[in-house]
C-alpha cells in the first residue's frame, strides 16, 4: 500500500485492531502461556468513524500502550492496525495522518498561541485567510482567544495545555485524534468545563476521538462508548450505562461506580446458591449456567444502589449489622456485616437508624452471578458472556460437561 493515501486529505476514520499483542521484552514467551509478558494481550476491535470513545482503566493496564500503536509511536509484537481496511502497521504517525494530545502540554515556547495553533495548518498548506479563520474558531472554542499573542512560554501549565489540545483540534481534516490524559495539568475547576467543551467540538466536527484516562467521570462525561482496560485486556465496551448496570466482568463491577459493586463467594445449594448457610435463590437462566461449571470460582454481585436496607425484617430479608454510617450529602453509605462479610449500601440520606441491626433484601433483576469472573445467565447477554467464560475455561485447560 502507498502511503500516500493518508498524506493527500484523505480522511480515513475508521480505526480496525486485529490480534494486537504488545511486549516490551527482547524476546516474549508465548503469550497464551505467559500473558504476563505482554502489556497488550490479543485485542479484537474496531473504532467506528466519528465516534466518541473513552478508553478506561487503572494505571499500568496498558492503556497508553495501546494509543501510542494506534497513534504510530510503537510498533506493536504482534497483530495489525488498520485505517479504513488498509494496514498501517509500517507508517509514522504523519502518514496516518493522526493527531495526537499528551498527558503534558507540547507547545512551541518562542512562538504566541495563534502562531501554535497555526503551525499544523500551514503544514498542509492552507491559505492565510483559512488558517486566521480557523484558529480564532478553535481558540474562542476552548477559551484562548485572549491569549492568541501571547508567547507560549509566558502562560501557565493549565494554559499550555490548552493550547496543546488546540493544536490537536484545528485540523479537521486528520484521520483521528487522540487524547492521553490530557487534563492532568489541568486546574481541577477548568476540568468539568473542558470535558464538556471537548464533547461540544466532537459534535461540530465528527472526527473519530479516542480519550484516554484512569477517571471514570472523565470518560462518562466525554464518551457514548467506554472501553473499560485491566491487565492488557477490553473486558467490556459500552455506554456508561451499560458498564454500570450489566459488568461483563468482576473488574468492570469494582471499577466501574463509587463505590464498586459488592461480591459475595458463593456455592451451589439445590436450585440456588449459598453464602456460608445462607441461601439466595436465583434466577432460572441462572441456574442453567451454573449446571454446565465445575468450577468453585462463583460470586453474586451487586451494587450498593440496589440493595433494600429496612430496619424491618421481611421473607425474602437477611439480617445485618452496622457497622459505620457516612453521610456524603444527597445519601449515606452505609457499611454492614453480613455474616462475617463486609457490604456496601447506599441509602437516602433522610435515613435514619434507631438499633444496630438492619435487614437486606438482594432485588433478583440486580443480583449478577460471576463464574470465573465473568458474567453469566443473563439472558440477553448469555451467549457473549458464556463464550467468553468457555474460552477462558479453554485456556486453563478445563472442560465443561
Amino acid at each position: 500500500m502507498a502511503s500516500h493515501t493518508f498524506c493527500d486529505g484523505i480522511v480515513m476514520a475508521t480505526i480496525t485492531l486485529k490480534g494486537l499483542a504488545h511486549s516490551y521484552l527482547a524476546q516474549p514467551r508465548n503469550l497464551q502461556m505467559y500473558p504476563q509478558d505482554y502489556a497488550i494481550q490479543a485485542i479484537d476491535h474496531v473504532w467506528k468513524q466519528g465516534g466518541a470513545y473513552a478508553l478506561l482503566g487503572p494505571s499500568g493496564c496498558g492503556k497508553s500502550t495501546l494509543l501510542n500503536i494506534m497513534s504510530g509511536l510503537l510498533s506493536p509484537s504482534k497483530g495489525e492496525v488498520l485505517f479504513d481496511n488498509q494496514v498501517v502497521n509500517a507508517l509514522s504517525p504523519e502518514q496516518r495522518n493522526i493527531a495526537q494530545v499528551f498527558q503534558f502540554p507540547v507547545v512551541y515556547d518562542a512562538m504566541t498561541v495563534a502562531e501554535n495553533l497555526a503551525f499544523p495548518l500551514k503544514n498542509i498548506k492552507m491559505s492565510k485567510a483559512q488558517i486566521h479563520i480557523k484558529v480564532r474558531e478553535i481558540a474562542d472554542l476552548l477559551g484562548l482567544t485572549d491569549s492568541l499573542d501571547k508567547k507560549a512560554k509566558n502562560l501557565s501549565a493549565d494554559q499550555k495545555q490548552k493550547v496543546s489540545m488546540a493544536r490537536g483540534l484545528v485540523r479537521e481534516d486528520v484521520s483521528a485524534i487522540l487524547f492521553d490524559e490530557p487534563l492532568t495539568v489541568i486546574d481541577p475547576n477548568l476540568k468539568w468545563k473542558l470535558r464538556r467543551k471537548l464533547k461540544q467540538i466532537h459534535e461540530q466536527l465528527n472526527i473519530t476521538m479516542l480519550y484516554v484516562t484512569h477517571d471514570q467521570l472523565e470518560a462518562a462525561t466525554f464518551a457514548d462508548e467506554i472501553a473499560l482496560m485491566y491487565q492488557g485486556k477490553i473486558v467490556q465496551i459500552g455506554s456508561p450505562q451499560a458498564l454500570f448496570e450489566q459488568p461483563n466482568h468482576t473488574f468492570v463491577g469494582y471499577f466501574i461506580g463509587s463505590p464498586g459493586m459488592n461480591f459475595i463467594p458463593i456455592g451451589k445449594s439445590g436450585e440456588g446458591v449459598c453464602y456460608q448457610d445462607i441461601y439466595l435463590a436465583i434466577s432460572e437462566p441462572q441456574q442453567a449456567a451454573l449446571q454446565f461449571t465445575h468450577s468453585t470460582n462463583l460470586k453474586l454481585g451487586i451494587r450498593p444502589e440496589f440493595i433494600e436496607l429496612s430496619e424491618t425484617s421481611s421473607s425474602n430479608s437477611f439480617a445485618a449489622n452496622v457497622l459505620s454510617v457516612q453521610h456524603l450529602g444527597s445519601y449515606q453509605l452505609v457499611l454492614v456485616d453480613f455474616a462475617g462479610l463486609e457490604l456496601q449500601v447506599r441509602v437516602a440520606e433522610k435515613m435514619q437508624f434507631t438499633g444496630a441491626t438492619v435487614y437486606l433484601v438482594f432485588p433478583s433483576q440486580w443480583l449478577k452471578l460471576y463464574i470465573d469472573e465473568y458474567l453469566v445467565g443473563e439472558s440477553a447477554l448469555e451467549n457473549r458472556h458464556e463464550s467468553q467464560w468457555e474460552s477462558k475455561r479453554e485456556d486453563k485447560g478445563d472442560n465443561l460437561e
